[in-house]
Parts: structure tokens; sequence; C-alpha cells
């Protein structure tokens, strides 16, 4: 799986707005299998696939699976016993689909997957949207190794959730950006499964067994939502994150581009929560003339800092449900 997300990002081309916009898929029914709400990136998928949704003539069914692979599972199969036309999903965890997505194909139902991948048979599925999620923690990482240079550099890792391809991706990216730099070393890692209170409460963890903190050269945490957290635990430890504990994180939602503006992150890469503009467009050249997608849609993962006007790019997402 990682190895075709990254040389299919090689061959992806960029698909715009106005191009979703193109779809027509009035009268579908499509149903919309999401993880939950752990995170303000999370919620903005949510509301643009509505509004995608919404623009196309979509009649979406949506499903929260509050972060339980069974309760996704159980939608899944309802889906499937209203007979919707295609199911999205957002899936949870990596492993454990075959039999619910063998399911929907012999339903003929086609699934596309959003922002994550999964570990079955590629048949199961009609493609993957998703960002190359290696190459985001390799961003990351080797943003890190250019700003610290020759410095002696111990960094603690706040994991996502525990088996989800973002958790497992990001953290093989990351450690690729930083190979070839030896002065800097993972020295804690621990899952803040992808929310502020958890990352919060970690980093505090990783501050109290770190000499208070003196011994953490940078924070990396798996998505921006636990890097605020680590941020608000390293102010009340009486440190300045962004100065005393440098800060990168991946997905830029609004929050961490306030943290960046204000000096207290210092890096993200971004994570478009428009997965579903590109499923729909698959699905609609599908059911048109059965145009196969690729396998692998790949969007773009752009690395933003002080220099990219963090006050501009919050002012343009703070309205997309974040």
């Amino acid at each position: 799986m990682i190895t075709k997300l990254a040389i299919a990002a090689g061959l992806a081309t960029a698909l715009s707005t106005a191009a979703f916009a193109q779809a027509d898929l009035s009268g579908k029914v499509i149903g919309f299998s999401q993880i939950g709400s752990e995170s303000g990136w999370r919620a903005a998928e949510t509301s643009v696939t509505r509004s995608e949704a919404e623009a196309r003539g979509v009649d979406l069914k949506f499903a929260d699976a509050q972060q339980k692979q069974e309760n996704q599972i159980k939608a899944i199969r309802g889906f499937i016993a209203q007979g919707v036309d295609a199911i999205l999903m957002a899936p949870v965890v990596a492993t454990g689909w075959d039999d619910v997505l063998a399911e929907a194909k012999e339903a003929e139902i086609p699934v596309v997957l959003l922002d994550r991948g999964i570990d079955a048979p590629e048949d199961l599925y009609l493609t993957s949207v998703a960002s190359d999620q290696v190459l985001e923690g390799r961003v990351a990482g080797e943003w890190l190794v250019n700003e610290v240079g020759d410095e002696d550099c111990s960094v603690v890792e706040l994991q996502g959730t525990v088996g989800s391809s973002p958790a497992i991706n990001r953290k093989q990216g990351f450690e690729e950006g930083i190979a070839s730099a030896s002065n800097i070393k993972i020295t804690q890692s621990q899952t803040g499964d992808f929310t502020r209170s958890k990352g919060k409460e970690v980093m505090e963890a990783f501050l109290k067994s770190s000499n208070g903190g003196a011994d953490i050269c940078a924070v990396y945490a798996h998505n921006d939502d636990m890097a605020v957290g680590a941020i608000q635990a390293i102010k009340d430890a009486g440190l300045k994150p962004g100065t005393d504990i440098k800060v990168v994180s991946i997905d830029g939602v609004p929050d961490i581009f306030t943290a960046i503006a204000a000096g207290e992150a210092n890096a993200t890469v971004e994570l478009t929560p428009n997965m579903a503009g590109p499923a729909l467009d698959a699905l609609a050249a599908y059911w048109a003339d059965g145009t196969e997608p690729e396998k692998f849609i790949i969007t773009e993962s752009k690395l933003y800092t002080a220099e990219n006007d963090p006050q501009g790019e919050y002012d343009r997402r703070k309205g997309l449900g974040y």
C-alpha cells in the first residue's frame, strides 16, 4: 500500500475545485461512513463532503462511527441493505474490511476510500482518495533536519490512533525524513489518538520525564489537534512552544495557523479536507461510461511555516467546518 501510494503520488495530477463542480450526480444516493469527529480536520472533511454532495444533487446518507470499526461495519451493511448507489468510507483502521467490502461488491455497490488506506484486496474497492501519508511525514522530518542543522535534537512523537494508516505511514515518513541526520533522535513516542485532549495529556507526561522539557528539542505530532494540545502543555510547564520546543505537525487546520502566527508552532503539512470532490468525480466517470479510475488518487502535501502568511491561511480556512 505504502509503495503504491508513493508511486501514484508521482503520477497524480492536481484536481481543482472547479473540476469538482462539473460532475452532476442528481438522484444518486451515497452512503458516507465517517470515522467520527476526533479532530478539527475530520469535522472539516465531513462538512466539505456534505457540501460537495449537495452541490451535485447527491442524497448523502451519513453515519458517524465514533472511532469504532464495528460501528463502521454495521453502517456499511446498513447502506448495502438500503441499496445505496455507492459508499464513501474513511476507515478507522487498516485491517478487518474484507468481509463487509466483499458484501458490497456482491451487491454491485462501488466503495471509495477517503483519506486512509486499508489492507485488503484492491478489487474490493473502486479507488482510494488520499494524501501520500508517508510523504507528509517525510516533509515534516526534512523540515526539522533543515531547521536544527547540526544541533543535537531529541524529538518526542505524538502518534495517531494505533493501527490506523495515517499513524503507521506518518511515523514511517518522519523517520525517513530524519534518517540522514544522526543528531536527531526520537526519544519518546506514544499515541495521542489524534485528539487535542490526549495530545495535551501525553505531552505533559513527556515533559515530566524529560527534565521538565529541558531535554526536548521538538515535538512531532501526527495531526495538528494533538500539536495544539501539546502547545498548551508546554505553556503550562512554563516553556515557550515554538522557541524552547519546536512544534511540527500535519493537517493544516485553522488553529495551527493561529499558533504559527503567534510563534507557538513552527510548521504544518497540509492535508486537504476535500477528498469527496475527486471521489465523486471518479464515481461520475465510472457511472457515465464504465471508466475505471486510478486505484490511488493522491492529493498534494504542502509545507506551511511562518513565511506562508499563517493569519491569511487561518482566515481562508475558518469557514470550512473545522
